[in-house]
């Protein structure tokens, strides 16, 4: 599973200590959307900032670019991690499983 919940933590905290206090709405505004939805789906962790957009976001919330990169590395980070570690064998994978596993229990006898 994807992982942009640093990212999200990031800007949300960002935008609600910024001293103009933006609204999502407002800062989606500032970033050129029509409404508040992107930023809400970002601050939920449903969807990353946009690589053409990091530049804007780091200029209006006051965002380091280093502070915004790190956040973003760290995310995909815990991606990879999570495809890599984490997730459950795929179909797939149970069928190499299946197929090499033995067909007969070992019973001590040569199966007679």
């Amino acid at each position: 599973m994807r992982c942009f919940k640093n990212i999200a933590h990031l800007i949300r905290t960002r935008r609600m200590n910024h001293p103009k206090g933006y609204s999502q709405s407002e800062l989606s505004h500032l970033l050129g959307y029509k409404n508040g939805q992107f930023i809400s789906n970002v601050e939920r962790a449903l969807c990353n900032i946009p690589l053409k957009m990091l530049r804007k976001v780091s200029e209006v919330l006051d965002i380091p670019s280093e502070e915004l990169k790190a956040a973003i590395l760290r995310d995909q980070e815990e991606t990879l991690n999570n495809y890599l570690y984490n997730l459950k064998t795929t179909k797939k994978e149970k069928t190499v499983e299946t197929e090499s596993a033995p067909l007969y229990a070992a019973t001590g006898t040569d199966g007679m």
